[in-house]
């Protein structure tokens, strides 16, 4: 995955995906002369998309303090001098302006405001940004929120998780999820073992392995399609109980968050 594409046109800005590692996704977001990038964990795609749509590099987004996400931030500094977004609590040096909990922030360069939410679970400190905008709302949720799955615990709770992906789920429908990782069909994989008969995860089992196919990526998805099939969202579910009962992994008087414990152990070993 090289090749840089645009996967969202709205009010005179794209968002273009940039492809690094093995399968994270760097968003970079332009309106055709300025740009900001969200969680550059590799300066050289940064660099390239920039150079080749003549973009010049306006602000720095990250969502927490893995390598992946926040790698990049220096060599990009070296060559543009601008302000680098971050969570207040997430120990990120490069950090110049801090951000929390119902902040607004207006993005340098761009006619672009975005809300701050924080999202403690996958680190303490993570945040996820939002657009909000008729017909348009955008989430760029790090590693909290992925196609049909989360994060991984590495530092919070799971209620802290619950909680986080409560904030998220909350959006509208239409709300287009930018997260950073090409985990969908992995994750689909899961879904599928622990909610069989979901006629809307069958569904997305076919479109987005044609998709990868294809080679083309899964995300965005929309919070909608989320709220349908992604089991993390859906712990309510009896089916999902059921399953996690029938494995051994859960008591029938479980708690919802004692079912997502259970839910996200299972898919750490699945």
């Amino acid at each position: 995955m090289t090749t840089p594409l645009r996967t969202n046109l709205s009010a005179n800005l794209s968002v273009l995906t940039l492809p690094a590692f093995k399968d994270n996704y760097l968003w970079l977001i332009h309106d055709g002369s300025n740009a900001a990038i969200v969680d550059p964990g590799d300066a050289a795609p940064v660099k390239a998309a920039l150079s080749a749509h003549k973009l010049r590099l306006t602000a720095i987004l990250l969502t927490h303090h893995h390598a992946d996400h926040i790698g990049g931030v220096p060599g990009l500094l070296q060559d543009w001098d601008v302000p680098v977004f971050g969570p207040r609590n997430d120990g990120i040096g490069c950090v110049t302006h801090p951000l929390g909990e119902g902040e607004r922030i207006d993005v340098p360069g761009l006619d672009l405001a975005l809300d701050v939410v924080d999202v403690p679970g996958h680190t303490l400190g993570h945040i996820a940004y939002v657009r909000r905008a008729p017909g348009a709302d955008w989430l760029f949720c790090g590693d909290t929120l992925f196609g049909a799955g989360c994060g991984r615990l590495f530092e919070g709770t799971p209620g802290q998780m619950m909680d986080s992906l409560g904030k998220l789920t909350a959006l509208p429908d239409s709300t287009l999820v930018y997260c950073a990782h090409e985990y969908t069909l992995s994750n689909l994989r899961f879904a599928a073992a622990v909610e069989p008969g979901n006629a809307a995860l069958e569904a997305r089992v076919r479109a987005d392995g044609a998709k990868r196919e294809a080679g083309q990526p899964t995300i965005p998805s929309t919070i909608g399609v989320e709220r349908a099939t992604n089991p993390f969202l859906r712990v309510g579910e009896a089916r999902i109980v059921q399953s996690l009962v029938d494995a051994g992994r859960l008591t029938a008087d479980a708690s919802p968050v004692e079912t997502f414990a259970a839910l996200r152990e299972w898919k750490n070993t699945f």
